[in-house]
């Protein structure tokens, strides 16, 4: 795919959602971080119904981990890997209150070095809660990516580096959600929507054609 064609894909997906964010619900970056550690192999919608009902009661490192684990657990349940994240997020609590004065780090280095959190969670961080100009590669932005031919790659990894090799910096800030976005509700992974798709003229998906009357 050539330059022109990435920046006419990525003019559409602003002039359709010129100012887009994460569907996690959250209050402060304490909030958000706890959030993207629920949602890996999870969906938003089910993370938001967990932490309507924990962060009334506990929204801060110290209140989070008072709760302890037998507390918290009941809380989020409902979302796969419960277990380990629940261990995770009591761990990473204990850390922001006893290193960080229970702020959340803004480095990539100390974010990562926190329980559950990876280099795709420290990305959503860097970008959603300060703007900064990271991509983190989920499932959708892979697919996006791959099927378009807007940055082919065989790993999450190489797929985020192609992406900030190729994507003009006007678009950085904001292409992690567009993708994001276009990936969960039109570029699906059994039926592309290709029929209501606004980059369908532009798209390399080989295999578009069957799908643009759906």
């Amino acid at each position: 795919m050539n330059a022109e064609k990435r920046v006419q894909i990525l003019s559409r997906l602003r002039a359709r959602n010129p100012n887009p964010t994460t569907e996690l619900n959250y209050g402060s970056d304490f909030e958000l971080l706890i959030a993207v550690i629920l949602s890996a192999q999870a969906t938003d919608i089910s993370v938001n119904k967990a932490t309507a009902k924990l962060y009334p009661l506990a929204n801060t490192p110290a209140a989070i981990a008072g709760l302890g684990l037998r507390k918290l657990k009941p809380f989020i349940k409902t979302i796969g890997l419960y277990n380990s994240k629940a261990k995770n997020i009591i761990k990473t609590c204990k850390i922001l209150v006893a290193q960080h004065h229970s702020e959340v780090p803004r480095t990539r280095e100390a974010l990562e070095a926190l329980p559950g959190v990876g280099r795709k969670t420290a990305n959503v961080l860097l970008n959603t809660a300060w703007g900064e100009a990271t991509i983190a590669v989920d499932t959708h932005i892979y697919r996006v990516s791959n099927r378009t031919r807007l940055a082919p790659g065989k790993t999450v990894l190489e797929v985020e580096k192609k992406l900030l090799g190729v994507i003009p910096e006007e678009f950085v800030r904001n292409v992690h959600h567009w993708l994001i976005l276009h990936g969960r509700y039109v570029c699906v992974a059994r039926k592309p929507r290709c029929g209501a798709c606004c980059i369908a003229d532009l798209c390399e998906f080989k295999d578009k054609g069957q799908y643009l009357e759906g």
